[in-house]
């Protein structure tokens, strides 16, 4: 299957990257850094995962369904994560990540 019929998956994927980046960038400038420890920690993982998916997709891979399986289960612990905090960056990433862990769990199916 092309790239062209993951358009909308490959667009969940880069908005959840772009949102865990912000999240992981705005959770360092917290005041208290080592409460947000595990959530700055997942935030990195989601945005690597969603990169190398959104990656791999573009070049057509034949890992898909099983890529798009591992990156539902990190968006789902990521989101999971970022709800538990109160901040507006927080907030918004875990809305991005449980929107991409949809959209993989689609494909993965």
């Amino acid at each position: 299957m092309s790239h062209e019929h993951h358009q909308g998956l490959i667009q969940a994927l880069h908005e959840c990257m772009a949102a865990c980046n912000h999240c992981f960038d705005a959770c360092l400038k917290e005041d208290d850094v080592k409460m947000m420890a595990e959530c700055i920690r997942l935030d990195r993982e989601c945005a690597d995962i969603c990169n190398f998916l959104e990656t791999a997709l573009a070049r057509n891979t034949p890992f898909a369904a099983a890529l798009a399986s591992v990156c539902a289960t990190v968006c789902e612990a990521c989101g999971n994560e970022c709800k538990k905090h109160d901040h507006d960056h927080c907030q918004q990433c875990a809305e991005a990540c449980f929107a991409c862990a949809e959209a993989c769990r689609k494909l993965a199916a």
